[in-house]
């Protein structure tokens, strides 16, 4: 069809960008975790050895209740007044953070961080799904997610930089980097309000033509801004669906495998010897510059279609799981942060290998945005229960966190494989189309064909 590659583009530029520029924002201000890494003259009353329990759980718990409603409510509030409210409170809740002074503040600033988080990335996936279809995902999740993990660098930089302000008018280093990036946050929150686009059907830059091509495209289950904002059976339907619980699972033993490495990233290089907390911040930076490369490259190999996606996420657990035995291992620091470098960058590219397959299997509006909500919540338990594993008890090695975390990415894989038996004619139907659509561009022609799901039948 004529004009549809311009289409692409205008869509492209004003939905991806718009919330890639989001996600850096997101995961910038989530640097604010950094509040466990400072040194011990920085802690809040001294109580240093309960600050993993303190800065995770009363995050994770309020974050895992509310992601599924959040979800529900976006398409009534529509995306850009729904996201626009949560980066806005958020950011309030960031620069709390900088009048905290005991136990009971942290928890009640950490609580509502996690309340008022809690929807943003699953709504930016459900919000896709009202543009692009299943296999158009990969590539616009690698912008995303490419453009979050930059806040990698951007947040050890200001750590390293705040650290040596501290003092500054009164205030520590900790504070400082709270009241700037929950500043910036609040900023950036009322920009969305005002570029984010809704849906296609209410996108003023669309023309009519556009509107009704953009909505051909999509498959029949995808979610339509013309739907009720609720239907409960949708609800019921999908959880009765035996792929919601397997996703689910595989998402909670993933993170509870990998939230704990990752947020102790900073400390256990510090312990390793390498040097102080500050410097570390450093150091982390070229663990993130390494998983923006293994996210890009992973990310267009899979998008060209050529082979099963489960292949994909299913390789990086093999890397996983390799990297955490050297760390179990311990051989030599050099060998142990070379083993968190590469284990960290795949771990990193894990998900945006996995969200596009996940949304292949879900249905409608009410129900799309349940089951995308039900998974990226409750799924994210691993941030509660993962840095718990990683006690100051088996400090410096950590060889025992390191070896549970090893046995439950291996277990993670078994789980996968299983899920990709299940969902074996969705994913492949999904794939053939993608291959026919990409022949059929070069030829300036548009196949409209459909995935039929098959897969519990």
């Amino acid at each position: 069809m004529a004009g549809s590659k311009g289409s692409d583009e205008e869509i492209q530029t004003s939905t991806v960008s718009v919330e890639s520029d989001e996600s850096v924002q997101v995961h910038y201000a989530k640097r604010g975790e950094e509040i466990s890494n400072l040194p011990q003259e920085d802690t809040i009353d001294g109580f240093r050895q309960l600050l993993p329990m303190c800065v995770t759980s009363p995050v994770n718990i309020p974050y895992i209740v509310g992601e599924a409603p959040s979800n529900l409510l976006l398409k009534h509030f529509t995306p850009s007044k729904w996201q626009s409210r949560i980066i806005i409170t958020w950011g309030v809740c960031l620069m709390l953070h900088a009048a905290v002074h005991n136990k009971g503040g942290l928890y009640a600033t950490r609580f509502l961080l996690g309340l008022a988080e809690s929807g943003q990335f699953a709504g930016i996936l459900l919000q896709m799904c009202y543009w692009y279809r299943p296999d158009e995902m990969s590539l616009r999740l690698l912008y995303f997610y490419i453009c979050g993990n930059c806040s990698g660098i951007i947040g050890g930089l200001l750590a390293f930089g705040f650290d040596h302000a501290s003092g500054s008018h009164g205030l520590s280093g900790w504070q400082w980097l709270f009241l700037t990036e929950g500043a910036i946050t609040v900023a950036f929150g009322i920009a969305v309000w005002f570029l984010l686009p809704d849906f296609p059907e209410t996108a003023s830059w669309l023309t009519d033509k556009e509107k009704a091509f953009i909505q051909a495209r999509l498959p029949a289950n995808a979610p339509r801004a013309k739907e009720q904002n609720f239907k409960f059976s949708e609800i019921v339907d999908s959880l009765k669906d035996a792929r919601l619980w397997l996703f689910t699972l595989i998402w909670a033993i993933y993170t509870i495998g990998t939230n704990g490495v990752r947020f102790y990233q900073s400390t256990v290089i510090a312990n390793l010897g390498f040097t102080n907390i500050a410097t570390a911040q450093i150091l982390n930076i070229p663990i993130t510059a390494t998983s923006l490369i293994v996210i890009g490259v992973s990310g267009v190999f899979a998008d060209s279609g050529r082979y099963p996606r489960p292949l994909y996420p299913l390789g990086c657990l093999l890397v996983i799981i390799a990297c955490y035995a050297v760390l179990v291992a311990y051989p030599n620091n050099a060998g142990v942060y070379t083993a968190t470098l590469i284990g960290n960058a795949f771990a990193a590219s894990w998900y945006p290998l996995m969200w596009p397959w996940r949304v292949q299997t879900t249905s409608r509006a009410t129900g799309s945005a349940f089951s995308i909500g039900f998974v990226n919540s409750y799924g994210q338990i691993g941030g509660a229960i993962g840095p718990q594993i990683f006690r100051s008890k088996y400090a410096p090695h950590y060889t025992v966190p390191f070896a549970v975390a090893m046995s439950l990415v291996a277990l993670c894989f078994v789980v996968t494989t299983v899920t990709w038996w299940v969902t074996r004619h969705t994913e492949r139907d999904t794939r053939r189309l993608k291959l026919a659509r990409k022949a059929a561009e070069a030829r300036n022609e548009t196949v409209l064909e459909d995935v039929v799901d098959r897969d519990l039948r």
